[in-house]
């Protein structure tokens, strides 16, 4: 049995990226960056007016001056010049013209027919945009491992990039075992039980960048699950709940090992989810969490979304846990490292009064969880608590501390 500290570890430093690929901007939302990429062009492009307003110069301030002429958005401003004396009208965008101190804004003049008047003060610079200011040429607009918003493709675009080298969504492969469960789609007995565990790997390894694809349910023989695991192995991840603890049905493991697979850790010392082990068959990594849903969730939030990171490339691999106070007074077992769900508001935590291993509503209930250090007796009202958020992906660069202590 290892800890949660060894099994991350063991996850961070064996598991590498997946390979890349050239796939147009418009496509790279949520992707994953496979090289830097650097900026071909300033932006703005070139010096430009922040407001509808006259371009003027200092010596003018407190003067009425006339227009001489327009600049709109577009226009290319080639023989017009900003003199003492005169000034030129320009709209927002437009190229400053030369000779030109100041874009003075519309309202902050009088204006008379074809003349205004400046105000007595007139700052350098003002509401001029610099060539650069946002953009240098040869700047850095994206690292390696940076995962692409619609704010990064906008950045993209403004640069004139078309396509960008990303690293593939990592396939992971869910398949279901045990003959007492029965998938959504079909009719269900007396004694028997509907799998949540299926859907909920295969929808929550989309959510957080991955294709996914569902397999079937085995039968409990070690020949059906040998046969689901070789069809499987041209995943990056096979993930499959049940299974591996002592049974006398349970051949899961075991059919996993007669295929050759390397184990990494069996058993994490963590309250629920004890019965969980990584291993890899050639280039693909298993995942196999324990049965009962709650315990399934809480270790595939802990080693399978820090896995998926992993293989995803993200330069933010580690699991960031964000500052929270405890809601109200929770009395806990001391000895293991035990997952707490919970709801956060913004402020507190707030620990869900049920949960348990074999339930499947918590995980909806809640937002984020915490896992506290094995060694807490009571965690008070207003203690500060280390909240892994669920809904929404948050990632650190380096390792953090995940516990929360007294």
């Amino acid at each position: 049995m290892v800890t949660i500290e060894e099994a991350l570890r063991l996850i961070h430093t064996r598991v590498t990226p997946v390979a890349t690929e050239i796939v147009p901007i418009e496509e790279a939302d949520g992707r994953v960056a496979a090289e830097a990429i650097t900026a071909r062009y300033d932006l703005p492009r070139f010096d430009n007016s922040a407001m509808d307003g006259f371009a003027v110069t200092l010596s003018d301030a407190g003067s009425t001056l006339r227009c001489r002429a327009t600049i709109l958005a577009g226009d290319t401003p080639e023989g017009i010049r900003v003199e003492k004396g005169s000034a030129v009208k320009i709209m927002t965008g437009a190229m400053i013209p030369a000779g030109t101190d100041a874009v003075i804004p519309k309202e902050s003049v009088q204006i008379d027919g074809d003349t205004i008047t400046l105000p007595d003060a007139v700052r350098k610079g003002a509401n001029i945009r610099k060539r650069g200011e946002d953009v240098s040429a040869g700047s850095r607009i994206f690292e390696r491992g940076e995962t692409i918003t619609a704010y990064g493709i906008s950045l993209l675009a403004s640069q004139g990039i078309t396509h960008v080298r990303v690293y593939r969504r990592p396939l992971v492969t869910v398949f279901a075992t045990g003959h007492e469960l029965k998938m959504h789609y079909e009719k269900v007995e007396s004694y028997q039980i509907y799998n949540s565990n299926a859907p909920m790997f295969v929808t929550r390894a989309k959510e957080l960048g991955c294709e996914a694809r569902f397999t079937g349910a085995t039968a409990d023989t070690l020949a059906s699950i040998e046969a689901h695991i070789q069809s499987a192995l041209d995943a990056d991840l096979i993930i499959t709940s049940g299974g591996v603890s002592v049974g006398e049905a349970d051949f899961t493991l075991q059919a996993f090992e007669n295929l050759g697979m390397e184990r990494l850790f069996h058993k994490i010392d963590i309250k629920p989810g004890k019965p969980t082990t990584l291993g890899r068959i050639g280039k693909t990594w298993v995942l196999n969490l324990p049965g009962n849903p709650a315990a399934a969730a809480a270790n595939f939030e802990i080693f399978g979304h820090s896995l998926i990171r992993r293989l995803r490339g993200v330069n933010t691999p580690y699991l960031a846990p964000i500052i929270a106070f405890n809601a109200e007074d929770y009395t806990l077992k001391p000895g293991k490292r035990t997952v707490l769900l919970g709801r956060y508001d913004g402020e507190k935590f707030h620990i869900l009064s049920r949960q348990g291993p074999g339930m499947v509503r918590p995980f909806k209930e809640a937002d984020g969880f915490i896992v506290t250090d094995g060694k807490i007796e009571k965690l008070e009202t207003g203690q500060s608590v280390q909240m892994i958020p669920l809904q929404w992906i948050r990632g650190a660069e380096e390792e953090r501390n995940i516990f929360t202590s007294a």
